[in-house]
């Protein structure tokens, strides 16, 4: 795939409205800030639906990342590229059961679109496989993201590469249109590649996922045993006042961070590959 190709496939994206526009600002804390933070939203935010009732308010969040044979995704990002996007099926819970998300994410300097349609139990995988569109889609935008997933699967020739799942305590905004504060915690990974998995589309976690919120992710940090990705998400264009209040009053620094990013060069360390550059790795090296 040239860069003529993801040039148009920019554009394309560019002219179809997103199910979800929005600005994130991500920071690496410790996890002793989890709950001085989280009392301080208390004014602003509740728990939203998925961390209601859960253990400390934590649910399990799984992500199967896909990318072209070339990992021409991963590149784009780990190149820092302005404009790119990249492909998932997300699943909740255990994972065993649907109805499952097929995302795009794509990132602009100023925001980040999602587009997200349903797909249900009894379409996963056929849905990538035959590149058919799936049962169960509710609404006209939710059917264009739908079509503009199968588009990018087929031109790019998209394949699971790397299953990522983590908890997730999740805060909702109460006085604005939208607003979001998440914290997610163990962060591992599983490879699944077709040539080096028998499950490449499994969407449920197990004992073979690897951690990877380590030292070598995070760096040098003092906490970096006991770190937390904390996300804020607000509507583009506009950050709440007391989302800036929060940034100042716990001093947070803003990182760059990907989990399939992180997750992909951390599985390069684990199996002992990560002198191997990816524009010389088989589709079988994640």
């Amino acid at each position: 795939m040239n860069n003529g190709a993801m040039h148009d496939s920019i554009a394309l994206l560019s002219t179809i409205p997103p199910v979800l526009e929005r600005y994130e600002l991500k920071y690496v804390i410790p996890g002793s800030l989890i709950e001085p933070i989280s009392d301080f939203l208390t004014p602003y935010c509740v728990l939203d639906s998925h961390s209601e009732g859960q253990e400390g308010g934590f649910y399990p969040v799984n992500s199967l990342y896909l990318d072209s044979p070339g990992f021409r995704f991963l590149k784009l990002r780990m190149g820092g590229a302005d404009r790119r996007f990249n492909m998932r099926v997300r699943s909740y819970g255990d994972g065993c059961e649907g109805p499952y998300f097929a995302e795009i994410k794509y990132r602009t300097p100023n925001s980040i679109s999602k587009y997200r349609s349903a797909v249900q139990t009894s379409d996963w995988p056929r849905f990538l496989l035959t590149n058919q569109v799936g049962s169960g889609v509710c609404s006209a935008k939710e059917q264009m993201s739908q079509d503009l997933f199968l588009r990018l699967a087929e031109s790019y020739a998209i394949e699971p590469k790397i299953f990522t799942c983590y908890k997730r305590r999740a805060f909702l905004s109460v006085i604005d249109d939208y607003a979001r504060v998440t914290f997610d915690i163990n962060l591992r990974y599983r490879v699944q590649s077709p040539a080096r998995c028998s499950l490449p589309f499994l969407l449920s976690p197990g004992p073979d996922c690897l951690n990877y919120d380590t030292h070598d992710t995070f760096g040098d940090e003092p906490w970096h045993t006991d770190d937390v990705v904390l996300e804020l998400k607000t509507t583009a264009g506009i950050v709440p006042i007391w989302m800036m209040e929060l940034i100042r009053r716990f001093e947070l620094k803003r990182v760059g961070f990907s989990k399939y990013m992180n997750s992909s060069l951390m599985s390069r360390y684990d199996d002992g590959t990560l002198y191997m550059p990816f524009d010389r790795a088989s589709a079988g090296v994640a």
